[in-house]
């Protein structure tokens, strides 16, 4: 397999998913604003934190109220992570690689971003906002069906899944660390009217509250909200859950022992977590996120430099070869 093709499915796969994660966060988000009084301390600013995006939005706007916020994730093609451009990035990776990939997902794709780039403007309005980002994320997980159903379990498909994995244990670990950080108390006696509210908002941010019932059998707290998004093993995006994915697919490829330890190292760092310590600390919770951004990032470097980078001068070396060998 080629890198530049096992390049371009891995993005495909993390762009796809990064407009489907946006758009669930600006629904969510758009809701528990319904729910809470206007005095409460909520707004849109905690999207642009948890994007890590507070540079480029402020380069383009002045205030980050409700307008500026949703133009800016929803349809801003500056911003490489709006929805906009977070599809137009996989729709051109996916027509690179149409030749190795199903012709009914190029077509879901190409689909959904001609329709939404025409649509964005009157689809961040209040009153279309939902039928906007529902058909964003159902799109989505349109495509990830077919995924599942009709691509054969090829290195493509493991390059797929390594992107999607990726990207989505990055963004729930965002989600968790901006969302606490208003969420946890900072003393064990210190709680807020609306703290099982906002919880239950985290959970159903990345689609979890129902499994989440399901496995803890608790009612939301912020313990054992932490612990199941962590490190449980079955919730699909659950950080835990979605390292062990990459592991598995990491083990079937050649020359992965960078990679492999790499993503090891990412789910040693999970599961050896004090959750009692993290939850009732939310500057312990904050630096450990952040040791885990580093961490996510070395492995996608390490994913890069061993299939992308170093692959690639590999196939520029034996093509001049064999050019050479011609001659």
């Amino acid at each position: 397999m080629l890198s530049r093709v096992a390049e371009s499915v891995y993005w495909m796969a993390r762009y796809l998913e990064r407009a489907e994660d946006t758009a669930r966060l600006i629904s969510v988000n758009s809701h528990l604003l319904l729910d809470f009084p206007k005095a409460t301390r909520l707004g849109w600013s905690s999207l642009v934190t948890i994007t890590s995006s507070d540079e480029v939005f402020d380069k383009y706007y002045t205030e980050r109220d409700e307008e500026s916020v949703l133009s800016f994730f929803c349809g801003d093609r500056r911003y490489s992570g709006s929805i906009v451009s977070s599809l137009a990035a996989a729709r051109e990776n996916l027509r690179t690689t149409r030749d190795v990939m199903p012709q009914r997902i190029w077509e879901e794709v190409n689909q959904l971003f001609l329709a939404i780039s025409h649509q964005v403007e009157a689809g961040i309005t209040p009153r279309n906002r939902d039928a906007f980002l529902n058909r964003v994320i159902r799109s989505c997980e349109t495509v990830n069906g077919m995924i599942e159903g009709t691509l054969s379990y090829t290195q493509v498909r493991t390059f797929l899944q390594l992107g999607r994995s990726i990207e989505r244990a990055d963004m729930t670990t965002r989600i968790i660390d901006v969302r606490s950080e208003n969420l946890l108390p900072r003393t064990p006696e210190e709680m807020t009217p609306f703290e099982t509210l906002q919880w239950v908002s985290v959970l159903k941010s990345l689609t979890g509250f129902q499994m989440y019932r399901q496995h803890v059998r608790l009612r939301v707290r912020g313990p054992d909200v932490l612990r199941f998004l962590l490190q449980d093993v079955r919730f699909p995006r659950a950080v835990a859950c979605t390292l062990t994915q990459v592991c598995a697919e990491l083990s079937q490829l050649p020359g992965h022992v960078r990679a492999l330890a790499a993503a090891q190292n990412c789910l040693a760092h999970i599961t050896s977590a004090d959750i009692p310590l993290l939850s009732s600390e939310p500057d312990q919770l904050h630096q450990y996120i952040d040791q885990l951004q580093i961490d996510f990032l070395d492995l996608h470097d390490a994913v890069v430099d061993t299939w992308f980078t170093l692959l690639h001068e590999k196939e520029i070396v034996a093509q001049l070869a064999q050019t050479q060998t011609q001659n």
